[in-house]
């Protein structure tokens, strides 16, 4: 199968398309500069030069595909809702070139936001805690004739190259002097590692009904508290507990999450694709060190 991915060059798409390219599919990455083109091409993929604003782009490379796997999005969390609008018109756009072919189109969201006080399900809607606009449209897709599905990804996606939640605490214990969590925290925060992530990209992609929403969750729920006292320990600095207004002027926007209680399963999602997640859990790969690299 010829792929467009978006996103390609980012920590998680890149992944996609080593996974993809080693189950012997072909794929045509979306880069926005030169150094993006020369790492999808050195991966051994096909280049499609544009960005998620350009939607005749994004049209041209859905046009060229068997199917299309949807990761990118622009994390300036500043901007939340005007990225949510961009991510939500680059997705309808492709949809509409794929519009009655029964290509798969798969689109990213994420598992905060579901209902709280047991994890989340598959079969769950979005409570609409943290609103990003993919898995309506995605969804939406499947009514024009696309094989649509949303790859729901648990708010950590860890592995060597993380960028994202937890560096970020890292920094912050760094700067501080200690490491950050919530009231007691008490609340459940699931992770999975971005090579599991990229497989379970794959087998929706292959095996995935159209519609489906799929959840990519190894760790159902780690207490935040667990977290932070891993970052302290290792770092020689104290785990401590601050109050949620606290937490959002720290940390900003990723300090209302840290309060959050978001934990999720992914046990349907294992029974319909045959997914099991085989690579390190967050707080193992915590402990690995890594993260702690200067």
């Amino acid at each position: 199968m010829r792929v467009f991915v978006t996103g390609a060059t980012g920590f998680i798409g890149s992944a996609i398309v080593t996974e993809l390219l080693g189950a012997g599919h072909q794929v045509l990455g979306l880069a926005r500069s030169e150094a993006g083109a020369a790492s999808l091409e050195a991966a051994g993929a096909e280049v499609h030069r544009g960005s998620l604003e350009d939607l005749d782009s994004l049209k041209r490379g859905a046009a060229a595909v068997d199917g299309v796997i949807h990761t990118a999005f622009i994390h300036d969390f500043s901007t939340f809702a005007a990225n949510a609008r961009v991510d939500e018109l680059a997705i309808e756009a492709m949809a509409s070139t794929l519009a009655g072919s029964g290509k798969p189109l798969l689109v990213t969201s994420g598992t905060l936001g579901l209902p709280s006080g047991r994890p989340g399900t598959e079969e769950d809607s979005p409570a609409g805690a943290v609103p990003r606009r993919s898995e309506a449209a995605g969804l939406a897709a499947a009514a024009q004739g696309v094989r649509a599905m949303v790859i729901r990804l648990s708010p950590s996606v860890h592995g060597d190259g993380d960028h994202g939640f937890v560096p970020r605490l890292v920094t912050l214990a760094r700067e501080k002097g200690f490491a950050i969590y919530v009231g007691e925290g008490k609340n459940r925060w699931p992770a999975v590692h971005r090579l599991d992530a990229a497989r379970l990209y794959r087998l929706a992609l292959e095996k995935g009904t159209g519609a489906a929403r799929f959840h990519g969750v190894a760790d159902e729920g780690i207490p935040i508290r667990e977290i932070a006292e891993v970052i302290g320990r290792r770092l020689n600095v104290p785990a401590v507990s601050k109050t949620p207004e606290e937490a959002a002027e720290l940390l900003g926007f990723i300090g209302h999450v840290l309060a959050m209680d978001g934990s999720a399963s992914s046990a349907l999602t294992q029974e319909r694709l045959g997914w099991h997640p085989t690579e390190p859990g967050l707080l193992e790969d915590l402990e690995r060190g890594r993260y702690f690299d200067t």
